[in-house]
């Protein structure tokens, strides 16, 4: 059995933010969910996620992470201060524990199961990740024996010519037996220049001690600024995409394409170019999605066609064309079949199998039965000015161009909305309704005139 502790106490100032660094965004969830998601293959115990900057903040990001306690660090006084404040919590523990780090958030589910293997299969007192760096310069070497067992950890600035030829760096994710750790984590010392309690100082005193080199170096990156956290992004989006090219999906211009880690897709679906997919998508067999196109949380039946179109919170049923230039949102639903067009915007509204909505509409709060034609510059006027009102259009109906729906009203099946009809009050099954002022024409009418 294994804890798992995340060290989340820092600001991160070089990210010049408010928000707390291990709190920016990464391809859809927190680096700090990212961190603790990477440990979902070895199902730990406990997490521990230590907290100290805007810790409040930090704890209402992860409410929906029941099983998380939250260890204080009131002050940042290093690693080594971090992880003394996990002393009360794991206190008679006889499990190990894997220190990691919040702004780490690229670690590959393998890799931490691997280090923890290595760490019980060889009964280590510590085993470290560390990794070999073409350019090491910066980082502290770690110094190992021909079985990978550590030596020594000498900080870069102290290594002589001769050590800095030594490419393994520590990565500063460890598994550790914490009750070996217990005993020495009282007695850290901060005499060294930046007066604070290092956590590498305890690997003196612990044996034995492992090192583990991680196979992908971009694992182990660091966030300390947006540089670092677009360069995190790029690394994710290359992982994300080569796993759905693998996987029969088709991403034209991949370079052009972003894809959440949240999303799903099955195969045969296509992706053009400038599409974004974010959030809980799901997007079934057959689906072409793009150009220009972006879907949020919104799910997708096979053979649904999505071009230069905004999808939010929505969804969309085999077999129906979405665009160019729609926006779909709060909770709207296109049955199977359907044509949304050029520049119509719903927002929870349903349409039933068949729809026709072909272009220069607005259907808010709406629902229409099975093959509706709504046309040309249709409008539900869904509010009055304080509460939102719904309109309903039974089946086989159809609205001439230029037409006002004012909600609460509910059409009958088989109604016909004459062209520029304003249509104030209910109307029965089976009916012509026309809503509109009579044409009057006068000849020869003009504006009177001195000259």
């Amino acid at each position: 059995m294994v804890a798992v502790a995340v060290l989340a106490a820092g600001r991160g100032t070089r990210m010049k933010s408010s928000l707390p660094k291990v709190l920016h965004p990464l391809g859809g969830k927190s680096m700090l969910e990212r961190v603790l998601d990477s440990c979902a293959l070895i199902e730990p115990s406990r997490y521990l996620v230590i907290v100290g900057y805007a810790a409040e903040e930090v704890k209402t990001s992860l409410k929906h992470w029941d099983h998380v306690e939250f260890v204080l660090q009131e002050q940042q006084l290093g690693t080594g201060h971090a992880v003394q404040q996990l002393l009360p919590a794991l206190k008679g523990s006889d499990e190990d524990v894997l220190i990691l780090n919040g702004d780490v958030p690229l670690l590959r589910q393998e890799t931490l199961q691997q280090l923890l293997d290595t760490h019980q299969t060889n009964q280590n007192a510590a085993t470290l990740l560390t990794a070999q760096l073409e350019n090491p310069q910066g980082y502290g070497r770690v110094f190992c024996d021909d079985k990978n067992q550590v030596q020594e950890i000498i900080e870069d600035r102290d290594c002589t010519p001769e050590q800095k030829r030594n490419q393994r760096i520590n990565a500063g994710v460890y598994c550790l037996n914490w009750q070996k750790l217990a005993e020495i984590l009282p007695h850290l010392s901060a005499e060294n220049d930046q007066k604070e309690y290092y956590l590498t100082d305890v690997f003196t005193s612990l044996s034995p001690v492992m090192a583990m080199d991680v196979a992908d170096v971009k694992e182990i990156s660091g966030i300390n600024h947006r540089k670092h956290l677009a360069d995190a992004y790029t690394t994710l989006q290359q992982r994300i995409k080569d796993k759905w090219l693998m996987a029969g999906v088709t991403l034209i211009d991949p370079d052009s394409i972003t894809i959440d880690e949240t999303v799903e897709l099955s195969p045969d679906v296509t992706i053009e170019p400038q599409t974004h997919l974010r959030g809980n998508t799901v997007i079934a067999s057959g689906c072409r999605i793009g150009p220009g196109s972006m879907i949020e949380n919104s799910q997708l039946g096979e053979q649904v066609t999505v071009f230069y179109s905004v999808l939010t919170d929505s969804t969309v049923e085999a077999g129906t064309r979405i665009g160019p230039y729609a926006h779909l949102r709060g909770q709207a639903r296109v049955g199977s079949g359907c044509r949304v067009g050029n520049f119509v915007e719903m927002k929870n509204t349903q349409l039933g199998e068949g729809c026709n909505v072909a272009h220069l509409s607005y259907l808010g709060d709406a629902t229409l039965g099975t093959k509706v034609n709504v046309g040309a510059g249709t409008i539900t006027a869904n509010y009055d000015g304080v509460h939102k009102h719904q309109t309903h259009i039974g089946n086989y109906s159809k609205t001439g161009s230029n037409t006002v729906l004012v909600a609460p009203v509910r059409l009958g099946d088989e109604v016909t909305v004459a062209a520029g009809s304003v249509v104030t009050e209910d109307v029965p099954t089976d009916a012509l309704v026309i809503a509109r002022s009579r044409q009057v024409v006068k000849p020869g009418w003009r504006l009177n005139s001195d000259e």
